[in-house]
């Protein structure tokens, strides 16, 4: 296609002259060819920019360089490259409402319409899956549980019984719902299993990662709030409440009973102990280990997590051991010859 016609797709505006130039695809900066667009949203990328050999780059509306591609200024250049990558995908898959030959399906089971289940697939006892719903193969529903309208479950997921999502909600493949809580008594020598009987409730436009796991509650709900989004490879233990639209990403770790507020970004590879409070709105940096509350709007780092200006107060003065410790030296010699 030609860039007027990718730009009225996706609301371009174009510098003068430039709507014949013929568009083929999308890549990025450091693999981007002749009729090839990219974007550019990132400082530490443009000496990548200035080699770059695309026929166009969407770039923020302050950048003022001269570089040898079109420039397609944009408010946010990773938001309107999402819209030039669609232009450009293939045709989505559509799910064929109906139920593959080798599914198993319970006879108590209630399907609503235009539901699909995929092959190998097994829908137990009770269970209700709203409207329009996309089960993959291989999927497992669990005993009475209540899925919503719209819902798209990828291969291998599982819900296990009585555990409840909203509308919309997607599980991307292996990611388990409703899970036995980690709970046992040491008695006698042995580790005794203490039963998990209560469930997972999860909202609405929920995403759940590949892999994720969450714990039912030993009683009562796990929560995970309408509109939160859930990396690949996290666990989340029972009893746990997360809030809404918040954001949890990769091998991210969250202990029994603590409770996550909204709008909340929790950064890869984050442990939270059990029985905390974290606030609205909170930003905890990647790696970073707490065992003490953390308050609403707080942004903290580090193991144990601290104030992000604290942290980097102390990795400089970290930094600057090597040099103390020669001036140390220094001093020492200089008094051992007096």
């Amino acid at each position: 296609m030609i860039l007027l016609e990718l730009a009225a797709i996706a609301g371009l505006e174009l510098p003068e002259g430039s709507g014949d130039l013929e568009i083929t695809g999308v890549a990025s900066l450091q693999e981007a060819r002749q009729g090839d667009v990219t974007f550019f949203g990132n400082p530490r990328y443009l000496a990548q920019l200035r080699s770059c050999k695309a026929s166009a780059v969407l770039v923020p509306l302050e950048f003022t360089e001269q570089i040898g591609p079109v420039v397609l200024r944009v408010a946010n250049p990773s938001a309107a490259f999402a819209a030039v990558v669609a232009a450009f995908a293939p045709p989505e898959v559509v799910a064929i409402p109906g139920i593959h030959a080798s599914a198993v399906v319970a006879a108590s089971a209630t399907l609503g319409e235009g539901v699909s289940v995929g092959p190998l697939a097994v829908i137990e006892e009770g269970a209700v899956i709203g409207a329009g719903s996309v089960i993959g193969a291989g999927c497992l529903i669990g005993n009475e549980v209540r899925l919503g309208e719209g819902c798209h479950l990828h291969p291998g997921a599982i819900i296990r019984e009585r555990c409840i999502l909203g509308n919309r909600v997607i599980l991307q493949p292996g990611a388990v719902i409703g899970s036995c809580g980690f709970g046992y008594e040491f008695k006698e020598g042995r580790h005794i299993k203490i039963p998990q009987t209560g469930i997972v409730e999860v909202g609405d436009d929920v995403e759940i990662g590949a892999n994720t796991t969450i714990d039912r509650a030993r009683f009562g709900r796990t929560v995970i709030g309408e509109g939160s989004k859930i990396d690949n490879l996290v666990q989340i233990a029972h009893n746990v409440q997360i809030g809404s639209h918040t954001i949890i990403c990769s091998q991210v770790g969250i202990a029994g009973s603590t409770r996550v507020g909204s709008y909340v970004t929790l950064a890869g590879q984050v442990g939270l102990a059990g029985h905390l409070e974290i606030g609205d709105k909170a930003v905890i940096g990647a790696q970073s280990g707490l065992s003490k509350n953390v308050p609403s709007e707080s942004m903290v780092i580090g193991a144990p997590a601290k104030p992000m200006k604290e942290w980097k107060q102390n990795n400089f003065y970290i930094s600057q051991l090597g040099k103390l410790y020669e001036r140390v030296k220094e001093l020492e010699r200089k008094l051992e010859e007096e």
